[in-house]
């Protein structure tokens, strides 16, 4: 959850230093966190391997004489789900949905979201209500442990009886079939279970389905769209500050009382947050203010300390999910029960995603605003924060890039939860779009992210005009540590380079 400066998760699941055990327990945002960053080990765990095997010899038990016709296990699948299926089909059953769903295209998924899928479907098998084989969950994990990717894209999912067609590329070198990307190259994916020495799973009954039934696409995305502005939001209020000092702001506005008054937790945390980043600041303790200012300063704990709640509800919902069983038919062996029901269907999630986008969005915007007022050569600032502005034009143009930017996401803030198309022959007859959701919040945040480093390119520009006067040690701290990789701007020079060095700066500083 995210809470004044520090970002902190209960840690329930099973980890020690690199090797994370799935089991029973739940997954925790910063077990996730530490996935996507640290080499990670997964085993199954004992206790899930009972649950995985006792599911599926009830399956095969309840199935055995054939009389009774359960969806997608002795069935066709969607609008087929009235076609019975001969016993003797059962396997070519499976490996037909898997092959069949591979419709994937568009741009390809990123390696790090990709490894996310593998881990939230090994996460979501291992509850034993699947009536998956161990050897799936296990192959499954062998391509996680040894850092072999399917090739999955982007495009294809619909988010509601499943992420299909990208959760269908994730699984087929299960079966030998489409590519993986090893060591940066991509290779079939025949090739490498002969190189490993691994047999194709013969899929049983049932296996195709739940292995592309689930909301894993769209939960590793929500996952890493929320570790990445988790982050943000963090630079979000340091920048902020920066630039607060660099105007020549007047601290009043963070006074708790304040805050008390409209007790936001957000807000009040940003508040706390801001009066602490600035205290002992020789410029904005000095006496010599004006009354107010702009509301992009005035009211950035209101602004930031919004998003910040709304990050943490939708972190809360994807907590949930990633411990959750999506599939479908749902197992249930001490109850004697096989339940076709709609938990793959995306409308949470979707939801949640579009949520987080509007949230970041404006973190963004208003980060713009006090790029806008810092080159606007107000409060003893040069016009464009460059000396013989005129002649150079400084500043002027790493704000539009910034408009610009904020502009499009204003297009990307478009809800895609309120669209759906039916499907499957009107049996799919409401989707939740959530996977077009999943990408277009990728591309927000990472919007998000040029928008502040283009804000500490300028604020940084800005307190530089102020010295010999000096901000408070902990931004002095961080102005040292960002000056060793953009200089101040003496002239008109290619500011492209220093915007890109921003956002690596961003990216790779570690707070």
């Amino acid at each position: 959850m995210l809470s004044n400066t520090l970002f902190c998760c209960i840690n329930d699941c099973k980890m020690s230093e690199n090797n994370l055990v799935i089991g029973l327990e739940k997954l925790e945002f910063d077990v996730l966190k530490q996935s996507v960053h640290q080499p990670t080990n997964i085993s199954i765990s004992s206790e899930a391997k009972e649950k995985i095997n006792h599911c599926r010899n009830y399956l095969d038990n309840k199935t055995a004489d054939g009389s009774r016709a359960y969806y997608g296990i002795n069935t066709g699948f969607g609008y087929l789900q009235h076609v019975k299926i001969d016993a003797s089909q059962t396997q070519q059953l499976q490996y037909n949905l898997l092959m069949s769903h591979a419709c994937g295209l568009g741009n390809k998924v990123p390696d790090d979201i990709v490894k996310l899928m593998l881990l939230l479907k090994i996460q979501s098998l291992s509850y034993g209500n699947s009536g998956v084989q161990q050897i799936t969950v296990e192959r499954l994990a062998d391509l996680y442990n040894n850092n072999i990717l399917p090739v999955v894209y982007t495009q294809g999912s619909l988010g509601a009886s499943g992420d299909l067609a990208p959760l269908s590329h994730l699984c087929l070198p299960l079966i030998g079939l489409g590519k993986v990307k090893v060591n940066n190259e991509e290779v079939e994916a025949e090739t490498i279970l002969k190189k490993h020495n691994w047999q194709k799973v013969l899929l049983q009954s049932k296996e195709g389905l739940a292995l592309i039934n689930g909301t894993q696409f769209m939960g590793a995305y929500g996952i890493y769209c929320l570790q990445k502005a988790e982050k943000l939001l963090q630079w979000a209020d340091i920048i902020a500050a920066i630039s607060f000092d660099g105007f020549d702001s007047n601290l009043q506005p963070f006074n708790p009382l304040i805050h008390k008054v409209r007790a936001h937790k957000g807000q009040v945390d940003t508040a706390a947050t801001l009066f602490n980043y600035l205290k002992d600041s020789h410029i904005a303790n000095n006496s010599n203010k004006q009354t107010q200012d702009p509301y992009s300063f005035r009211c950035i704990p209101q602004v930031h300390g919004a998003s910040k709640d709304s990050f943490n509800h939708v972190l809360g919902v994807f907590m949930t999910e990633v411990n959750s069983v999506t599939d479908n038919p749902n197992i249930f062996p001490d109850e004697d029960e096989i339940l076709s029901g709609g938990n793959f269907h995306g409308q949470p999630l979707a939801l949640a995603l579009d949520f987080l986008c509007i949230a970041m969005s404006e973190i963004a915007s208003i980060s713009e605003r006090r790029t806008y007022q810092l080159i606007s050569g107000q409060r003893g600032l040069p016009l464009f924060l460059v000396n013989e502005p005129g002649l150079n034009s400084g500043f002027m143009i790493p704000q539009y890039t910034a408009a610009s930017i904020v502009s499009q996401n204003k297009q990307l803030c478009t809800p895609a939860s309120v669209d759906t198309i039916s499907s499957s022959n009107n049996q799919e007859d409401h989707v939740s779009m959530g996977a077009n959701a999943a990408t277009k919040c990728l591309q927000l945040i990472e919007n998000v992210e040029r928008v502040l480093a283009i804000e500490l390119l300028t604020a940084a520009q800005a307190l530089d005009f102020r010295r010999p006067s000096t901000s408070s040690p902990f931004i002095e701290n961080i102005m040292t540590a960002y000056r060793s990789k953009v200089s101040f701007n003496e002239r008109d020079r290619l500011l492209h380079t220093d915007m890109q060095a921003s956002v690596d700066f961003l990216r790779e500083f570690e707070l």
